[in-house]
């Protein structure tokens, strides 16, 4: 949709920048995940490097929106929804942080599988949300692709509440491993609340659109 109203070579280089910015995201997120499967902390590091990429990126798209791309009344509700996108970064570099500081026997075989199993929710999530940018484009039904969205946040939700019950139960040195591990914890199940507040903003911008 947006390609047919904005043609110009400017919208173009910011819808492919966006793009770019999302698919950075869905690879940092497949850091992540690979960081908690296999236990490995490098991985962990790529997301801070994709981070870091992501947010070069969206000083680009920010700095050429505010040039002239796209009408004005458009500008805010983009730079928004790039915004929202930049901090499911910052929240999955948090994540990725305290990470850090957990051993492995601080998250135990049943917690570590949930945990995973949320993680890659996030990173269908990243992909689910691609495939609704690029639906502005065509004619296809973004609500289908929101709703999709909402279903995935829906059941990180009800992961949540169940791991924080499992949390309850599970005994700690000390406050800080305590800490840690809920704040990991609290990072991991916020993704989603982020990349569902991003798909709203898909949907104002469509409704901007009419």
């Amino acid at each position: 949709m947006l390609r047919n109203v904005f043609g110009g070579s400017t919208e173009q280089k910011v819808i492919d920048n966006i793009k770019k910015h999302i698919q950075i995201l869905f690879s940092a997120s497949g850091c992540f995940k690979k960081g908690l499967e296999d236990w490995d902390k490098d991985q962990m590091y790529c997301v801070a490097d994709l981070e870091r990429e992501g947010d070069s990126i969206r000083r680009e798209i920010i700095s050429t929106i505010y040039e002239g791309a796209f009408l004005p009344f458009l500008r805010t509700n983009i730079c928004r929804f790039v915004e929202i996108v930049d901090e499911a970064f910052d929240v999955l570099k948090d994540a990725s942080f305290e990470f850090e500081h957990l051993g492995p026997t601080k998250l135990d075989k049943e917690i570590r599988e949930d945990c995973i199993k949320i993680a890659d929710i996030n990173q269908q999530m990243c992909d689910m949300l691609m495939i609704a940018f690029d639906t502005l484009f065509n004619k296809g039904d973004l609500r289908e692709k929101t709703l999709a969205i909402r279903i995935y946040e829906k059941k990180v939700d009800d992961m949540k509440f169940d791991l924080i019950s499992k949390l309850r139960k599970k005994e700690v040195k000390d406050f800080w491993e305590g800490r840690i591990l809920s704040d990991f914890i609290s990072y991991l199940t916020h993704i989603s609340d982020v990349i569902e507040d991003a798909s709203d903003y898909l949907h104002i911008m469509n409704l901007s659109m009419r």
